[in-house]
């Protein structure tokens, strides 16, 4: 191992300290021989650049994936809204479950008529006119409707549960995309790491080749060669920042909050590996996706909202009941309390076809709603096969990038062991140090895309909680 100490400006150290390369006035100059000075020349640039520590970038707060999920969940505003709608959708069961109750009303009326006066038009009962004061109550009740009330109170619960899946499928989504966002900031943090680990690098070779250049051991066009790889890696490290930047932005955004916040994310590990078919996810995604569950329920609904539609065509019967008393009344002999029950049967006999106009609406909208259902279910084994393609083509990819790491290193090691040596050109080391940092690239690209893609694939067999 070659051995070398620095000295600062002074005289030449004497002969019998035996240096390898001395350092004087801001300069290197070798000791003994071209092949000598270039090698300390590169030790002493590499330790030099190795003194230069990077700006860490500023912590926030620990943030785990289970965490950023639990956080979505309780302050999306998305999910509080689609739970407010499934709450909506609930009291149309009591809306609708209130004509099997009575109704009970109270009445006041007072009256003012001419003395022995009597009605000449406008009214068959109760023609005669007489000052009056009266309070009672009035009670009407259903008492069949043949099944209409019955059919809308189902539409209603079934309509009800649907806003309920609705809102779970709303809750994946939201937690979908926090899993996307947080994989994507992991990612440009990954990304910012190797484009500083680049600059780094090429920093280094910069430096060398800038004292090997003053100490006219490489040309001009070999500094300027460097000088533009160190230039081209600072672009791409402000690119990666600004990724990274929008990147939590996107998270903060997908957890529902207000502002931007920076968090030091946890990487959640390696997924395990995708299924070998796609078969027995597309049942399990039929069986379990919110969506579909949602299409199901709203076309039982519509169903039960045709038969409704249907009963219009058969009798009502209602009852009602009135009571009270008349403080003041005018009219001698008349007692001062009243009382009286009816039942009431309505037939209907023709009003234009109304009835028939309304149930087949309804038939045509539970038949869309099936088709729907239909739609859906076709859309999520299509999604299915397709995330579950994706996933296999990412893990795929993993072990591959891996491999082509290995081999840049080493084709880096080799060109700059040739450059050092004044075998190879320094275009051949930067074109080695830019495979090295595209192959970098390519396996964090691999490993990331392949949490997203496992992610989205949970989510479209419905098991992503």
């Amino acid at each position: 191992m070659l051995r070398f100490r620095l000295w600062g400006a002074g005289p030449r150290p004497a002969a019998g300290s035996q240096p390898a390369c001395w350092f004087a006035t801001g300069q290197v100059r070798p000791e003994a021989g071209r092949k000598t000075g270039i090698t300390c020349i590169l030790l002493l640039t590499t330790l030099l650049s190795a003194q230069t520590p990077g700006t860490p970038a500023p912590a926030g707060p620990p943030l785990t994936l289970a965490q950023a999920e639990a956080l979505a969940v309780r302050s999306h505003p998305q999910i509080a809204a689609a739970a407010n709608t499934a709450a909506a959708a609930t009291q149309q069961i009591t809306e609708q479950r209130s004509r099997f109750y009575p109704t009970l009303n109270g009445e006041i009326t007072g009256t003012q008529g001419y003395d022995l006066g009597r009605l000449g038009a406008g009214a068959l009962s109760a023609s005669r006119l007489f000052n009056r004061f009266g309070a009672g109550l009035q009670i009407n009740q259903l008492v069949t409707d043949f099944g209409r009330t019955i059919n809308l109170v189902a539409n209603s619960r079934l309509q009800a549960e649907a806003a309920n899946q609705t809102t779970t499928a709303t809750r994946y989504d939201v937690i979908l995309g926090v899993d996307r966002a947080y994989f994507e900031v992991l990612q440009d943090e990954a990304f910012v790491k190797v484009a500083q680990d680049t600059v780094n690098v090429r920093q280094t070779l910069a430096n060398q080749v800038n004292a090997l250049f003053k100490a006219q051991l490489k040309s001009e066009v070999d500094l300027s060669f460097a000088q533009v790889n160190v230039s081209e890696a600072q672009l791409l490290l402000i690119r990666a920042q600004d990724s990274l930047r929008e990147a939590y932005a996107d998270l903060s955004r997908a957890m529902g909050q207000d502002h931007p916040q920076r968090w030091q994310l946890a990487d959640p590990g390696a997924p395990p590996n995708p299924p070998p078919d796609a078969a027995p996810l597309i049942a399990h995604a039929i069986q379990n996706r919110p969506e579909l569950a949602s299409l199901r329920l709203q076309y039982q609904a519509a169903q039960k909202f045709e038969a409704a539609e249907r009963d219009l065509k058969r009798p009502n019967i209602t009852g009602v009941a009135v009571g009270g008393g008349l403080p003041y009344i005018n009219q001698a002999g008349l007692p001062d309390e009243y009382e009286g029950v009816a039942l009431n049967l309505e037939i209907p006999i023709f009003n234009g076809h109304l009835f028939a106009a309304r149930e087949e609406a309804a038939r045509q909208q539970a038949l869309a709603a099936n088709q729907h259902l239909r739609d859906e279910q076709q859309q999520i084994e299509h999604d299915v096969h397709n995330a579950w393609v994706a996933a296999s083509t990412a893990y795929q990819r993993i072990p591959v990038t891996e491999d082509l790491i290995k081999q840049a290193e080493l084709a880096l090691k080799l060109a700059q062991g040739r450059y050092n040596l004044g075998l190879a050109s320094i275009v051949e080391l930067t074109q080695a140090q830019l495979n090295l940092t595209q192959a970098q690239i390519e396996n964090v690209t691999a490993r990331y895309d392949y949490q997203t893609a496992y992610a989205a694939l949970q989510f479209s067999t419905g098991s992503l909680r």
